[in-house]
């Protein structure tokens, strides 16, 4: 069989495996495809890969899609997500030194508790917060954003936000540069065993099904190649599956593990995997389920009503007309294109492009192609809701 090559970046992060799996556990050759991996050493030279023709397509943070069609952030190219490839998956830490005044001000806490971990947090660092975070239109960001404001801590204003690309941010931390941090995994772990850092929470606190990267690509390249985008989307949602369905964490843990990918122990990589994070030096562990999802509840479904989230989000921090980023921000999340290219692959289909995020307490049953959907938990810890069709 000849394969047809794409290009696609990564960076080395847990919730690259549906790329990583797509490859090494041969969905790409069923498509006809080979993946040639290529490992980014930071957001900005990703998106410059991709924005530029470097690479055909790139594991990307969710917001990154959006401001580039807010006009934000530097760079002027057509982007569109073409499928959520991971939800969740981050946590928020602190230097050890930090976390120890976290505890001195507050009760003990659940790992659950956002609103008690944020009361906490701003207690013991006043208004002299550092945090990390790996670019500055990331999820990561937003969460961090929406959290504290909510909290009582204006946000970015009340912080110092530092970029730190995420195999970095244990280094950061430990050579005091930053107090706190939000990352994906595995990197909050690796400042654990590294004795920098502590885990405070994990970021499904804040929003319990946020879409944190999505498979994208050149808008342009995406119509010019449609059968090459439905194949590369069917390799990738394939492994999704595998690693929603198919009880492989061991194994994606071991490639994910190898050297071209994370270069990490594979034991630290599992806790992303098992939701079982140790959460300090001390070795106490916490229990997360839903840490992070790759399949489950339509989890690679580009809800349009998550890109309004993002693109509301940014034109209330940076003063642009909200309805029209919110247009914007939906027209990158193809939800035309996942229904067109995955409809005859097993996909179970949303009958709805759109949902009320921040609304949904439990397993809920909704319309639905292609068999039966229940949407798990979508909570902000705050209890809000966001309705797009009510945003003016």
């Amino acid at each position: 069989m000849t394969l047809t090559h794409l290009s696609v970046a990564f960076i080395p992060l847990t919730d690259a495996a549906p790329l990583i799996a797509a490859e090494e556990m041969g969905f790409a050759r069923e498509e006809g495809l080979k993946l040639d991996l290529v490992r980014a050493p930071s957001w900005s030279s990703l998106r410059d890969m991709l924005a530029f023709g470097a690479v055909e397509a790139a594991h990307l943070l969710s917001p990154v899609p959006v401001a580039m069609a807010l006009g934000i952030g530097g760079v002027a190219s057509a982007i569109s997500a073409l499928m959520v490839m991971s939800v969740n998956g981050t946590v928020i830490g602190t230097s050890t030194a930090l976390a120890e005044r976290v505890r001195d001000a507050a009760d003990p806490f659940a790992f659950s508790d956002a609103a008690a971990a944020a009361r906490a947090l701003i207690a013991a660092s006043g208004s002299d917060l550092r945090i990390g975070v790996p670019f500055p239109f990331s999820m990561h960001a937003e969460l961090l954003y929406y959290w504290l404001s909510a909290s009582g801590l204006p946000a970015p204003q009340g912080l110092t936000i530092r970029t730190v690309p995420p195999p970095l941010m244990a280094e950061a931390l430990a050579e005091g540069e930053i107090d706190a941090f939000c990352v994906g995994e595995p990197w909050g772990s690796k400042s654990v065993e590294s004795g920098a850092g502590t885990i405070l929470l994990p970021g499904r606190a804040i929003w319990s099904f946020a879409p944190e990267k999505v498979l994208a690509v050149r808008t342009g390249w995406a119509e010019e190649n449609p059968d090459l985008t439905g194949r590369l989307m069917r390799a990738i949602w394939k492994a999704g599956h595998w690693l929603g369905t198919g009880g492989a964490n061991t194994t994606a843990a071991e490639l994910l593990a190898r050297e071209p990918y994370l270069d990490l122990a594979p034991d630290i990589i599992d806790r992303a995997f098992t939701g079982r994070l140790v959460v300090n030096g001390r070795g106490e562990a916490r229990d997360c389920p839903g840490f992070i999802e790759y399949h489950a509840g339509a989890a690679t479904f580009p809800w349009r009503s998550q890109a309004a989230w993002i693109g509301a989000q940014m034109a209330g921090r940076l003063g642009l007309e909200k309805s029209a980023a919110i247009r914007a921000a939906k027209s990158v999340f193809r939800t035309d294109l996942y229904r067109r290219h995955l409809a005859d692959v097993g996909a179970i289909l949303p009958g709805a492009s759109e949902k009320v995020e921040g609304g949904i307490a439990d397993g809920t049953a909704v319309a639905a192609v292609n068999g039966r959907l229940i949407l798990g938990e979508n909570r902000f810890f705050d209890g809000r809701v966001f309705d797009p069709d009510a945003q003016n």
